[in-house]
Protein backbone atom coordinates (compact mmCIF):
# COMPACT_ATOMS: atom_id res chain seq x y z
CA UNK A 1 0.00 0.00 0.00
CA UNK A 2 1.26 3.29 -0.91
CA UNK A 3 2.01 5.38 2.11
CA UNK A 4 -1.03 8.08 2.61
CA UNK A 5 -0.32 11.25 5.17
CA UNK A 6 -2.11 14.26 5.89
CA UNK A 7 -5.61 14.85 7.56
CA UNK A 8 -7.94 12.42 8.40
CA UNK A 9 -11.63 14.03 9.46
CA UNK A 10 -13.38 12.64 11.93
CA UNK A 11 -16.95 13.30 11.61
CA UNK A 12 -18.59 12.77 15.12
CA UNK A 13 -22.44 13.25 14.20
CA UNK A 14 -23.28 13.43 17.54
CA UNK A 15 -20.99 16.19 18.87
CA UNK A 16 -22.93 18.28 16.30
CA UNK A 17 -25.86 20.20 16.17
CA UNK A 18 -27.13 19.33 12.51
CA UNK A 19 -25.53 17.94 9.52
CA UNK A 20 -23.29 20.87 9.04
CA UNK A 21 -22.88 19.59 5.57
CA UNK A 22 -21.92 23.03 4.40
CA UNK A 23 -18.50 22.62 7.03
CA UNK A 24 -18.00 19.35 5.69
CA UNK A 25 -18.21 20.71 2.00
CA UNK A 26 -15.74 23.36 3.31
CA UNK A 27 -13.11 21.15 5.03
CA UNK A 28 -13.29 18.70 2.42
CA UNK A 29 -12.42 21.46 -0.18
CA UNK A 30 -9.40 22.18 2.46
CA UNK A 31 -7.98 19.20 1.85
CA UNK A 32 -8.62 16.04 3.52
CA UNK A 33 -7.04 12.08 2.74
CA UNK A 34 -9.94 10.59 4.48
CA UNK A 35 -13.40 11.24 6.42
CA UNK A 36 -14.83 8.81 8.74
CA UNK A 37 -18.24 8.38 9.68
CA UNK A 38 -18.93 8.32 13.24
CA UNK A 39 -22.46 8.44 14.79
CA UNK A 40 -22.79 7.06 18.17
CA UNK A 41 -26.60 8.22 18.52
CA UNK A 42 -29.75 6.26 19.43
CA UNK A 43 -31.04 6.30 15.88
CA UNK A 44 -27.68 5.38 13.94
CA UNK A 45 -26.56 4.31 11.28
CA UNK A 46 -28.21 7.43 9.63
CA UNK A 47 -28.32 6.39 5.90
CA UNK A 48 -29.12 9.27 3.98
CA UNK A 49 -26.55 11.23 5.81
CA UNK A 50 -24.16 8.23 4.70
CA UNK A 51 -24.70 8.60 1.22
CA UNK A 52 -24.79 12.40 1.09
CA UNK A 53 -20.91 12.33 2.91
CA UNK A 54 -19.77 9.48 0.68
CA UNK A 55 -20.88 11.31 -2.34
CA UNK A 56 -19.14 14.62 -1.20
CA UNK A 57 -16.09 12.64 -0.68
CA UNK A 58 -16.36 11.02 -4.40
CA UNK A 59 -16.56 14.17 -5.78
CA UNK A 60 -13.19 15.52 -4.03
CA UNK A 61 -11.32 12.47 -4.16
CA UNK A 62 -11.31 11.76 -0.20
CA UNK A 63 -11.50 8.33 0.96
CA UNK A 64 -14.36 7.62 2.72
CA UNK A 65 -14.19 5.35 5.96
CA UNK A 66 -17.00 4.01 8.38
CA UNK A 67 -16.54 3.79 12.08
CA UNK A 68 -16.51 0.20 13.81
CA UNK A 69 -19.04 -1.38 11.80
CA UNK A 70 -16.92 -3.55 8.80
CA UNK A 71 -20.89 -4.98 7.47
CA UNK A 72 -22.41 -1.34 7.48
CA UNK A 73 -18.92 -0.30 5.20
CA UNK A 74 -20.21 -3.19 2.92
CA UNK A 75 -23.31 -2.57 2.82
CA UNK A 76 -22.95 1.32 1.58
CA UNK A 77 -19.56 0.96 -0.76
CA UNK A 78 -17.51 2.99 1.41
CA UNK A 79 -13.64 2.99 1.17
CA UNK A 80 -12.73 1.38 4.31
CA UNK A 81 -14.00 0.78 7.83
CA UNK A 82 -12.29 1.69 11.45
CA UNK A 83 -12.22 -1.05 14.00
CA UNK A 84 -11.74 0.30 17.80
CA UNK A 85 -11.48 -2.42 20.65
CA UNK A 86 -14.39 -4.80 20.40
CA UNK A 87 -15.58 -3.98 17.00
CA UNK A 88 -15.32 -7.26 15.43
CA UNK A 89 -12.61 -9.53 13.89
CA UNK A 90 -10.06 -7.82 11.39
CA UNK A 91 -9.41 -10.99 9.21
CA UNK A 92 -12.88 -10.97 8.86
CA UNK A 93 -13.22 -7.35 7.47
CA UNK A 94 -10.54 -7.71 5.18
CA UNK A 95 -12.07 -11.08 3.61
CA UNK A 96 -15.10 -9.14 3.23
CA UNK A 97 -14.28 -5.90 2.15
CA UNK A 98 -11.46 -7.25 -0.07
CA UNK A 99 -7.51 -6.41 -0.76
CA UNK A 100 -7.86 -2.49 -1.77
CA UNK A 101 -10.38 -1.67 1.45
CA UNK A 102 -9.13 0.84 4.06
CA UNK A 103 -8.85 -1.25 7.49
CA UNK A 104 -7.90 0.59 10.58
CA UNK A 105 -7.42 -0.31 14.13
CA UNK A 106 -7.54 1.30 17.39
CA UNK A 107 -4.37 0.49 19.59
CA UNK A 108 -4.16 3.02 21.69
CA UNK A 109 -0.39 3.30 23.26
CA UNK A 110 -0.02 -0.44 22.36
CA UNK A 111 2.74 -1.78 19.92
CA UNK A 112 1.88 -5.45 20.37
CA UNK A 113 -1.83 -4.31 19.24
CA UNK A 114 -0.87 -2.64 16.39
CA UNK A 115 1.69 -5.54 15.21
CA UNK A 116 -1.22 -8.27 15.73
CA UNK A 117 -3.60 -6.01 13.47
CA UNK A 118 -1.72 -5.64 11.00
CA UNK A 119 -0.70 -9.52 10.97
CA UNK A 120 -4.63 -9.86 10.58
CA UNK A 121 -5.03 -8.10 7.96
CA UNK A 122 -5.52 -3.71 8.94
CA UNK A 123 -3.59 -1.61 6.29
CA UNK A 124 -3.26 1.48 8.92
CA UNK A 125 -2.96 1.48 12.90
CA UNK A 126 -4.27 4.52 15.10
CA UNK A 127 -2.70 5.69 18.69
CA UNK A 128 -4.08 8.18 20.88
CA UNK A 129 -5.15 10.16 22.52
CA UNK A 130 -2.53 12.28 23.05
CA UNK A 131 -4.25 15.57 24.24
CA UNK A 132 -7.58 15.91 25.87
CA UNK A 133 -10.36 14.92 23.67
CA UNK A 134 -14.32 15.97 23.64
CA UNK A 135 -15.18 12.79 21.53
CA UNK A 136 -13.06 10.53 24.11
CA UNK A 137 -12.70 12.09 26.93
CA UNK A 138 -12.15 8.55 28.77
CA UNK A 139 -9.51 7.41 26.45
CA UNK A 140 -6.28 6.64 28.03
CA UNK A 141 -3.35 9.00 27.25
CA UNK A 142 -0.26 7.98 25.16
CA UNK A 143 3.14 9.44 24.44
CA UNK A 144 4.03 10.85 21.27
CA UNK A 145 7.07 8.66 21.47
CA UNK A 146 4.94 5.76 19.84
CA UNK A 147 4.31 7.34 16.38
CA UNK A 148 7.65 7.15 16.61
CA UNK A 149 8.19 3.27 17.20
CA UNK A 150 4.89 2.83 15.20
CA UNK A 151 6.55 3.62 11.99
CA UNK A 152 9.23 0.69 11.96
CA UNK A 153 5.88 -1.49 11.47
CA UNK A 154 6.31 -0.10 7.54
CA UNK A 155 2.17 1.01 7.87
CA UNK A 156 0.69 4.44 7.96
CA UNK A 157 0.08 5.33 11.57
CA UNK A 158 -2.77 8.12 12.35
CA UNK A 159 -2.82 9.73 15.89
CA UNK A 160 -5.77 10.62 17.44
CA UNK A 161 -7.26 12.47 20.04
CA UNK A 162 -7.46 16.49 20.83
CA UNK A 163 -5.40 17.45 17.76
CA UNK A 164 -5.39 21.16 16.81
CA UNK A 165 -3.32 23.38 14.75
CA UNK A 166 -1.29 24.43 17.41
CA UNK A 167 -0.45 21.13 19.07
CA UNK A 168 -0.62 18.86 15.44
CA UNK A 169 3.36 19.74 14.79
CA UNK A 170 4.49 17.65 17.61
CA UNK A 171 2.74 14.79 16.44
CA UNK A 172 4.25 14.75 12.89
CA UNK A 173 6.91 15.17 14.36
CA UNK A 174 7.07 12.22 16.31
CA UNK A 175 6.11 10.01 13.39
CA UNK A 176 2.51 10.46 12.46
CA UNK A 177 1.63 10.03 9.02
CA UNK A 178 -2.28 10.97 9.34
CA UNK A 179 -3.89 13.23 12.16
CA UNK A 180 -7.61 12.15 12.93
CA UNK A 181 -9.28 15.70 13.88
CA UNK A 182 -13.21 15.92 14.62
CA UNK A 183 -13.82 18.99 16.86
CA UNK A 184 -11.12 21.20 15.63
CA UNK A 185 -12.36 21.05 11.72
CA UNK A 186 -16.16 20.69 12.63
CA UNK A 187 -16.61 22.43 15.81
CA UNK A 188 -14.44 24.96 16.04
CA UNK A 189 -14.82 28.47 14.23
CA UNK A 190 -11.94 27.78 12.58
CA UNK A 191 -12.20 24.69 11.20
CA UNK A 192 -11.72 25.67 7.77
CA UNK A 193 -8.21 27.50 8.56
CA UNK A 194 -7.76 24.50 10.49
CA UNK A 195 -7.81 21.77 7.70
CA UNK A 196 -5.43 24.21 5.63
CA UNK A 197 -2.36 24.85 8.43
CA UNK A 198 -2.61 20.73 9.19
CA UNK A 199 -2.84 19.99 5.51
CA UNK A 200 0.31 22.26 5.43
CA UNK A 201 2.41 20.15 7.53
CA UNK A 202 2.77 17.68 5.12
CA UNK A 203 3.46 19.74 2.20
CA UNK A 204 4.71 19.27 -0.71
CA UNK A 205 2.44 15.64 -0.40
CA UNK A 206 4.41 12.27 0.08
Amino acid sequence: MKLTRGVYGIYDRASLADDALARVDAVLQAGLVWLQYRDKRAQAPDRGLIAALGKRCRAHGTAFIINDDWRLALAVGADGVHLGQSDGDVARARAALGDDALIGVSCQDRIERAQAALAAGADHVSFGRFFVSSTKPDAPAADPAVLGTARALGAPVVAIGGITADNAPRLVEAGADLLAVSSALFRAPDGVDCARRLRALYSPPV
